[in-house]
């Protein structure tokens, strides 16, 4: 009896839930999505500087973090905004999973020296810092108060970014996201106004990149498109950028993980992230982001490793929902045999995925997730799934909770 009562309720919140998303597909058809002025190419980044100083900017706050700055990676930027007469400061306090705190010192740093734009350099975490610093500068109101959907009302402060990684997207996303140092909770803050209004994807940067950081987030860029793609509020728009990001990262992710100094590789890789990002803007995510997220707060898993492991178990949980997709992205990056039914190709496209993971060195579990912990991450995942994302098939605690204990090491 208590398990039908169970069973009833639930289904009576995923009526609600789906209810809900059909508000937010119409909300990301009528509201519009800006997209960043995009500089591409081995040195495009100088060139934004240029733009940078066009554009009258006369004192920029630089985000970034210590790694990158000890790697020289960003002499040659600090010299192109010298030579265009633009004086700069540097806030490299930035680190994996920014905090409220690092965006307050971030802020201070911007306004104790009269800055009149915002730099970020780095891959999503120093992205995300900056986009939060951004909007703080004229929206006055406390971090808390700006997370959410649409609440940064006033127009941020003049955003510009660098990524220095192929995975977040987070230059042609809008969203950011901060951990709240309270509840250990990473909290997002999503609106149109947080997408920079210039990005570089300057593969030159990103040849640096250590091999396992490189399958980590070009992994995180392969679960955007994935994500994106089964979405129940996918379209033909995103779909587009999904499938382009999808093929990009396969073809190339193994190359650049091979042999980080191939620029064409790199380049690709760069452009993949950006479309996922632009194809997740507008069909969103799903149970792995949000299981993904919940895992870096509570142990500090790396969000692309994260994500990594996770996509598997989602995939498979959803197969019976999602096999025309998934049999859609195979055909799309030349997998499988002409005759192959929807069945065995979306079969293969989970499979190759998890191939992809044992040649990249990533386990299918998680050493640090403990059985004791599993409730809670189910439970928050749970519940910043069913708010935010169109899944395509929805699971209970306990279903959630069967998923998260499959990545247990035995």
């Amino acid at each position: 009896m208590e398990r039908n009562t169970k069973s009833m309720i639930f289904s009576l919140q995923v009526i609600a839930y789906k209810g809900y998303m059909k508000v937010l597909k119409v909300a990301a058809k009528v509201i519009p999505m800006p997209k960043p002025t995009l500089f591409t190419g081995a040195g495009s980044s100088l060139e934004l500087c240029d733009a940078m100083a066009q554009m009258g900017m006369k004192r920029v706050l630089i985000v970034t973090d210590t790694v990158l700055i000890k790697l020289g990676l960003l002499d040659a930027i600090q010299t192109s905004l010298s030579d265009n007469d633009v004086e700069y400061v540097i806030y490299d306090g930035v680190l994996p999973d920014p905090t409220y705190a690092q965006v307050e010192s971030g802020l201070a740093l911007y306004k104790s020296h009269a800055c009149d734009a915002i730099l970020a350099v780095g891959g999503g975490s120093p992205i995300d810092a900056a986009k939060v610093i951004a909007a703080r500068v004229n929206n006055r109101r406390e971090i808390k108060k700006l997370t959410g959907l649409f609440r940064v009302w006033k127009a941020p402060a003049p955003l510009f970014a660098i990524p220095t990684t192929a995975g977040t997207g987070s230059e042609v996303t809008i969203a950011a996201v901060v951990s709240d140092p309270v509840t250990h909770k990473k909290t997002p803050l999503i609106d149109p106004k947080l997408v920079p209004m210039m990005a570089s994807l300057d593969a030159s940067l990103m040849t640096g990149l250590p091999a396992h950081v490189t399958s980590a987030t070009g992994m995180d860029a392969l679960t955007h498109a994935v994500e994106a793609f089964i979405s129940k509020n996918a379209s033909a728009d995103t779909d587009a950028y999904a499938i382009a990001a999808t093929r990009l990262i396969m073809q190339n992710l193994s190359k650049v993980v091979l042999d980080g100094s191939d620029l064409k590789a790199r380049h690709n890789m760069a452009m993949a992230s950006y479309y996922a990002g632009l194809a997740f803007t507008k069909a969103s995510l799903g149970y792995v982001h949000a299981i993904s997220h919940n895992l870096g707060a509570k142990y500090g898993t790396p969000h692309g490793l994260a994500n990594a492991i996770v996509l598997p178990y989602v995939l498979n949980y959803s197969k019976a929902e999602i096999v025309p997709r998934l049999a859609e992205l195979s055909r799309a990056c030349g997998f499988g045999a002409g005759g192959d039914t929807d069945e065995a190709l979306g079969q293969g496209f989970i499979e190759h995925i998890q191939e992809m993971l044992k040649e990249y060195g990533i386990a299918s579990q998680l050493d640090v997730l403990k059985l004791e912990d599993v409730p809670e991450l189910a439970k928050a995942a749970l519940t910043e799934a069913h708010f935010n994302y169109p899944v395509p098939k929805y699971m209970n605690q306990d279903q959630c909770e069967s998923l998260i204990k499959q990545m247990l090491v035995a």
